[in-house]
């Protein structure tokens, strides 16, 4: 597990994690995706392409197009190898070990090798491997917070017990005392494993965006066959030549084949993973990035996840009064006494999550105490009475016998008069409502020869009460403050009493202007009864697993896309069945972080933040890539077309045209589009209405309107050169230039929908101008360099032939980005009268 595994080192082994570490199985896994890349239209068009060069004679064509193939094979190859190396690694950060009595010896085992009947020594700190029964308890103490969800340990008996607490569970934490177990159950049949099986029932589903591609991508598909079809028979018609035809032909094809719509999706989500991966949060379904910047509500886990899972002394009453944690610097004489006695009634460097609390409170606010008195004998806690006693040997005359506890258990014990126990029992119940667990704390002296067997013999007095926290993390206030400020709902459901959950939702910044429903609350309750409750509720309490996956299933009934967090393997069922499951690297379990969609290697709740941003981000910059994709190719399909229907005009795209023009669309769309930076205000906005279209008719209309503005201009320098008397050669050269010079400009004022373009272009996007340059570099060569030249079929018409390409090229710039911000003064406008109707 990640159990104390930094989150550095964690993210070292995944960065170190290598293709030859894979398993076999992973490495055939591997291979058969090189073979399915062989499969692609593309892949196939561009073989055909090759091949009919091959055969007209033309090496050089044919050659280069082949070329390409390998590259697309390499490129699949690539991509998928990442995402496997990273799932891979996150499976191998869970070992696990256990010390195991096997013929008389002690050995330590990983814990898969556990089986049932084996003998497990159970040491403070020690993870227990698998189910099974106490055989033997000295003061064992488990901490079962990643099953049940508590944060109080548990105290296990002896076997001469059937209660749970004569049984120790698998993944739970010996936190004091030692033992030895019996395993009955592993794997499946622990109570992990009943829990585990519950998810199989559990299917995901594609994400809105996955099936919208997957429509989209057919439907263009189809389209391009029919158009290509078409082609052919108007080339063949006009022109004669079965081989030129079926070469304008398969060019058509690529022109109008959405192969980028596929490497766009999976190279966004592949680098946004790994962008995650550097701010400590693994992705281990990456789809579910996109998916995270659209949720409208977080259901977040209460221990581990808002609080740490770890106790603090906040409140101190004593016979002086009550001191809440700012006045114990102030009065540090008054709490020194019990802190004093609660800190000898402790073990020393117990991983008790109280005793360490204690031990921290007397250092921070009563100074150091180095624990001189030697401990005489320990009466440990048992169940009938929740109290734990100590006598040691002090400087001063006879013993001191210090006792910690349950308070209504203590108070018993003291020689105590009814109205002053039942005020200490009332002081208790405000703590406690206040979401804080209580221990009283009480002391005796001891004169005789020999100590008594039984705790009650002393005669105690009382000293007062501790109340335990289990704080919020840090982050935890500003990080929900940010979700807020998203429009992003946050719910916090826990297995805790309603006063304690509603105290940490006020302190984390939760409001609870609304009713907290409970557990038996919910079990009355139909589902369509829930739908309509849930909305208005943002805490839930008493909650038990199954409820939670309920509580899920309402939010997403009511159109809700919902990411849930947590840690324990009660909130696996949840974490599985919601759009985005959340999970704590740090302190949760496998079967959470199986279930889960990311996992927060740090346990920061503020990386959830950053995520959704991410999610937001990368959400933008995908539908401006899509975008921009299906407006280049409507000049790229325009100029394809227009030589088949009008035989006088001279061919302009040739498959090697296109191919170039790739070498431009695709690391545009797969890189700078994804280096590219938020768009402002990004993360004061709503979520994206999981209803709404990823690709709508008017984003559609728009990408149309644009690739038909830049086929304009290029048709307009195409026509304008063919009536200065230019050769077919110079004038695809010049058009061919504008098209290029129009794609840059077209890229320029579609990186952002609120930013200029020459904003665009200063900006630190390095993919971006490194790309840019290339292409011009490219084209340079390819205009200057005879064998370049002529391999495109161009000629160098003069360099003040090129000036009407750029100027059309700049006039096509101004149209769009007048476009552009005309369109967001619109919606701005309209943003602001909506607001004020409100």
């Amino acid at each position: 597990m990640y159990q104390g595994l930094s989150s550095s080192e964690a993210q070292l082994r995944l960065n170190e994690f290598g293709y030859n570490e894979l398993p076999a199985a992973g490495r055939k896994h591997l291979l058969r995706i090189a073979a399915e890349a062989v499969r692609e239209p593309m892949f196939i068009l561009l073989l055909g392409c090759g091949t009919i060069y091959l055969v007209l004679g033309e090496t050089a064509e044919g050659i280069l197009l082949l070329g390409w193939v390998l590259f697309i094979v390499f490129l699949t190859f690539y991509q998928n190898q990442k995402t496997e190396r990273a799932l891979e690694a996150l499976r191998r950060l869970s070992a696990p070990r256990a010390l195991v009595l096997r013929d008389g010896i002690q050995v330590r085992l990983p814990g898969r090798e556990v089986v049932p009947g084996d003998l497990v020594i159970l040491n403070e700190g020690d993870r227990v491997p698998a189910d099974g029964a106490i055989l033997e308890s000295g003061n064992l103490t488990i901490d079962e917070a990643l099953l049940t969800g508590e944060s109080v340990p548990v105290i296990k008996t002896g076997p001469d017990k059937t209660t749970p607490a004569s049984r120790a569970f698998s993944g739970t934490l010996v936190t004091q005392g030692y033992g030895r177990m019996q395993v009955t159950h592993t794997g499946r049949n622990t109570e992990f494993g009943k829990i585990g099986e519950s998810l199989e029932g559990i299917t995901p589903t594609p994400t809105r965006l996955q099936v919208e591609m997957k429509r989209l991508t057919r439907n263009l598909l189809m389209a391009g066959f029919l158009l290509s079809a078409l082609v052919l028979l108007a080339f063949y018609l006009t022109r004669g030549n079965f081989l030129h035809s079926l070469l304008n032909s398969l060019a058509t094809a690529m022109a109008m084949l959405p192969e980028e719509f596929p490497v766009v999706l999976t190279v966004f989500l592949a680098i946004g993973a790994w962008r995650l991966s550097q701010q400590h949060v693994l992705t281990r379904n990456p789809s579910a990035i996109e998916t995270l910047g659209s949720a409208t509500v977080l259901c977040s886990d209460k221990t581990g996840t808002i609080t740490r899972n770890s106790m603090e002394v906040v409140s101190l009453v004593t016979k002086q009064g009550l001191f809440a944690k700012t006045d114990l610097q102030q009065h540090a004489s008054a709490p020194a006494d019990i802190l004093r006695i609660a800190h000898l009634a402790s073990r020393a460097q117990s991983p008790d999550p109280m005793e360490k609390a204690i031990d921290q409170a007397i250092q921070a606010f009563a100074g150091p105490a180095p624990r001189t008195a030697a401990v005489i004998r320990e009466y440990p806690i048992t169940p009938s009475l929740m109290v734990m006693t100590r006598v040691v040997k002090t400087d001063g005359p006879g013993l001191l016998v210090c006792a910690k506890g349950a308070p209504e258990m203590v108070l018993s014990l003291c020689q105590i008069g009814k109205a002053e126990q039942e005020q200490a029992l009332s002081q208790a119940g405000r703590l406690a409502e206040q979401g804080q667990r209580v221990l009283g704390v009480a002391q005796a002296q001891w004169e005789g020869a020999e100590l008594p067997e039984r705790v009650e013999a002393f005669q105690f007095t009382w000293v007062g009460l501790l109340g335990f926290e289990d704080p919020i993390r840090p982050e935890v206030p500003d990080a929900i403050s940010q979700c807020q400020s998203a429009k992003v709902r946050v719910i916090m459901i826990t297995g805790d009493y309603p006063a304690t959950a509603s105290a940490i939702a006020r302190q984390a910044g939760l409001t609870t202007a609304g009713a907290i429903l409970t557990g038996t609350e919910l079990d009355l309750m139909s589902d369509s009864e829930l739908s309509g409750k849930i909305g208005s509720l943002t805490v839930f309490a008493r909650i038990v697993p199954e409820q939670k996956l309920r509580i899920v299933r309402a939010l997403q009934a009511n159109g809700e896309v919902v990411a849930m967090t947590g840690d324990g393997v009660n909130d696996a069922p949840a974490l599985k069945a919601a759009d985005i499951g959340i999970a704590m690297g740090g302190k949760g379990t496998d079967v959470a972080r199986e279930a889960a969609s990311l996992v927060l290697l740090d346990d920061n709740f503020s990386s959830i933040v950053s995520a959704i941003r991410s999610g937001r981000r990368i959400f933008d910059n995908l539908q401006k890539a899509m975008s921009y994709i299906l407006a280049i190719h409507v000049p790229i399909i325009g100029l394809t077309l227009l030589p088949a229907f009008f035989a006088d005009l001279p061919v302009l795209l040739m498959p090697l045209h296109i191919v170039f023009l790739e070498l431009i669309i695709d690391p545009v769309c797969s890189l700078a589009f994804e280096s590219e930076q938020e768009e402002i205000g990004v993360m004061d906005r709503a979520p994206r209405d999981p209803r709404a279209r990823f690709f709508g008719l008017g984003k559609f209309l728009r990408s149309i309107l644009s690739g038909t503005l830049l086929l304009a201009m290029v048709i307009g320098v195409y026509l304008l050169s063919i009536g200065e008397g230019h050769s077919d050669e110079e004038i695809r050269a010049i058009a061919f230039t504008s098209l290029i010079v129009g794609n840059i400009f077209l890229i320029l004022t579609s990186l952002s929908r609120s930013r200029s373009a020459l904003a665009v272009l200063f900006e630190k996007n390095r993919a971006l101008l490194l790309i840019l340059l290339s292409a011009t570099a490219l084209m340079v060569l390819v205009l200057f360099i005879p064998w370049l030249r002529n391999l495109f079929g161009f000629a160098y018409p003069g360099l003040s032939h090129f000036m009407s390409a750029l100027t059309g090229a700049m006039l096509l710039l101004i149209i769009l980005e007048t476009i552009k911000f005309s369109t967001r003064r619109f919606r701005g406008h309209k943003g602001l009268n909506m607001r004020g109707k409100s």
